[in-house]
């Protein structure tokens, strides 16, 4: 049997997760902030009517709600699923990492060609991270107003709260990785 306490758990990180405040939740799903919020503190157990309601306006099935957590469960993503993204400019970029429902990290390998700036990404939610490890050829890592040169098997962590950008400067195709977490701001209650 689900406990209280993860049920709660796992309400709040989906709405956390789609930037909604209670108010919002509450609204979507047609239940009061009060219930609501004694279901997300793990105080009270709803019934299967009121969970629905919430799961719809979650925007997710009812069993992702309830379902007990599977210790081993593995996430596969193959190769032929992987999102790769041509952006102006002449680079890719591939998402590698699996989608995990509630989990805010994105493991990304990009090419650059040569003479290519991808420009610049705006800062994240306090709380987010980005580690970097140059596969082949010359990336400049630009951290508000610092820039660093990374080549083949450099690496570099930063904080990425802040603006952040990539480019290649060099004459061959940069390839580098990114596994980044990314915090999502909070939205005010009201």
């Amino acid at each position: 049997m689900l406990e209280l306490a993860t049920l709660g758990r796992r309400v709040q990180g989906l709405r956390h997760d789609r930037s909604l405040t209670l108010q919002q939740l509450a609204e979507a799903a047609d239940v009061s902030v009060s219930m609501l919020s004694s279901v997300e503190r793990g105080q009270k157990a709803p019934t299967i009517v009121v969970l629905a309601r919430i799961a719809d306006g979650l925007g997710v099935p009812l069993t992702d709600l309830v379902a007990e957590p599977d210790d081993t469960r593995i996430v596969v993503r193959r190769a032929a699923d992987q999102d790769s993204v041509d952006e102006p400019g002449g680079w890719r970029r591939t998402i590698l990492s699996p989608v995990v429902p509630g989990v805010n990290f994105e493991w990304i390998r990009t090419t650059l060609p040569p003479d290519c700036d991808a420009g610049g990404f705006p800062a994240y939610a306090p709380g987010s991270h980005e580690y970097i490890v140059v596969e082949s050829g010359t990336l400049r890592l630009t951290i508000a107003d610092t820039s660093v040169d990374l080549g083949e098997g450099d690496s570099a962590y930063f904080a990425a709260d802040v603006g952040h950008a990539y480019a290649n400067a060099g004459s061959e195709p940069c390839t580098y990785y990114v596994a980044a977490l990314i915090m999502r701001a909070r939205t005010p209650r009201g």
